[in-house]
């Protein structure tokens, strides 16, 4: 794993981290306001029912003030001046006519804006429910009268409001904070990663350095001895096995530099059409000296914004690939199209017949070093790396990668922007 793919799994982290707090917070938040308002309606309904049972006497402190408060407010939510346990009851007779009225102690509104309120109430074909800052229940007797029972409410409704704002503030300021510390901390979690990484980076080509040279020494020393004493199956066993591990360790160095951090200075807006057309042409005499017939089917003046160089070797790879596994006398399909009129996406498709490929486990192809079959591909002078570099370059250019079978026909496919 490179640095780029260590940044972009600590931002997962962070927005997996942030969402699941947030999660447990609006949770948390929405139990608790849930828990409080249905415990204020039992207790408003228990209010009620005792107002209309015992109907307490009241007496009016006389205390006006011109207008009832009925409408939310948020000056009156944090500097309250509500009322606490006032209620009214209104007697009506089957003509809805009042026929007696009464409040509690400690009732500030004026009389005649209490009974438009009742009136208000009345009017209405509910039983019981809200109206405004009141609760309300009626209660018709046999005699065709009817008792009207008006509970203010509001600081039951003050409080609910401001313990649904201190939650969604304290909610709110609880995912900043813990978004904050995570960014901190996991980038300070991932500073050993990326030392480890360039350290491997640094290790994997300080190494490759250093096989060279024993290897070269082997090799002249198999080639000597073949001058001296002719040629053996021992010294041509030596010289090809000198020559594989040379391979390898230039597609390790390869490998390596396709994981450095790349200057972004690079990047320009390149003409993959062109690009793969020319790459074909030097793959057709491979191509023809084993039987195998290429397919151009590459649309003209596609353009991605990607590495040239890259990108170039991303498409030798895939078509040196599909020469490689092709069936005998296969074919071999080189497509480059964007996806949809007005997107960016260019797809590059390289396909090659390969009737053996249905029971093959194709999500471990860009894996490192991986054969699906070790007997089949000891000849072919490939290390299992080729797809890996392939998968790593996508990357880099914020392209995606995949492979499909169908029809004996594989496909590896790469979306570029």
């Amino acid at each position: 794993m490179n640095s780029k793919e260590i940044h972009a799994l600590r931002r997962k982290f962070i927005v997996i981290s942030t969402l699941s707090f947030a999660f447990v917070i609006f949770f948390i938040g929405t139990l608790i306001n849930m828990t409080n308002y249905y415990v204020q309606q039992l207790e408003i309904q228990y209010s009620l029912d005792e107002i209309l049972e015992k109907k307490h006497a009241i007496e009016d402190d006389d205390v006006l003030i011109t207008e009832i408060q009925d409408e939310f407010s948020l000056e009156e939510l944090f500097s309250p001046t509500y009322q606490r346990n006032i209620f009214y009851i209104f007697t009506y007779d089957a003509n809805g006519q009042e026929i007696s009225f009464s409040a509690s102690r400690g009732n500030t509104y004026r009389e005649d804006v209490i009974r438009r309120k009742a009136q208000a109430i009345m009017n209405m074909p509910e039983e019981n429910g809200q109206n405004g800052m009141y609760f309300f229940q009626k209660e018709n007797h046999t005699d065709g009268t009817t008792e009207l029972a008006m509970l203010d409410c509001s600081y039951m409704i003050y409080s609910s409001e401001r313990l649904l704002y201190a939650s969604a503030a304290v909610g709110i300021i609880g995912v900043l904070t813990s978004l904050i510390l995570v960014i901190i901390f996991s980038k300070k979690a991932i500073e050993p990663e990326i030392r480890n990484n360039e350290k491997q980076m640094q290790f994997l080509t300080n190494v490759s350095h250093e096989l060279k040279t024993p290897l070269a020494v082997i090799q002249s020393n198999a080639e000597m001895e073949e001058i001296v004493r002719g040629e053996s199956e021992f010294t041509q066993s030596t010289i090809r096995q000198v020559n594989r591990m040379n391979g390898l360790i230039k597609s390790l160095v390869m490998i390596t530099k396709t994981k450095e951090k790349s200057d972004s200075n690079l990047i320009a807006d390149i003409n993959i059409s062109d690009i793969a057309s020319e790459t074909l042409q030097e793959f057709s005499a491979m191509a023809s000296g084993e039987d195998k017939t290429i397919v151009n089917n590459i649309e003209k003046d596609l353009i991605v914004h990607a590495y040239e160089s890259t990108i170039r070797q991303l498409i030798m790879l895939l078509i040196d690939n599909a020469i490689k596994y092709c069936d005998d006398n296969g074919t071999i399909t080189i497509t480059i199209e964007r996806m949809k009129k007005g997107k960016k996406i260019v797809r590059l498709t390289v396909s090659n017949d390969y009737a053996e490929g249905e029971t093959i486990d194709y999500t471990r192809f860009f894996d490192r070093f991986y054969r699906e079959d070790e007997s089949h591909n000891i000849d072919k002078s490939g290390y299992g790396i080729g797809l890996s570099i392939a998968k790593n370059i996508c990357e880099q250019n914020n392209g995606d990668i995949y492979v499909t079978w169908k029809d004996g026909v594989i496909n590896f496919i790469c979306e570029l922007v």
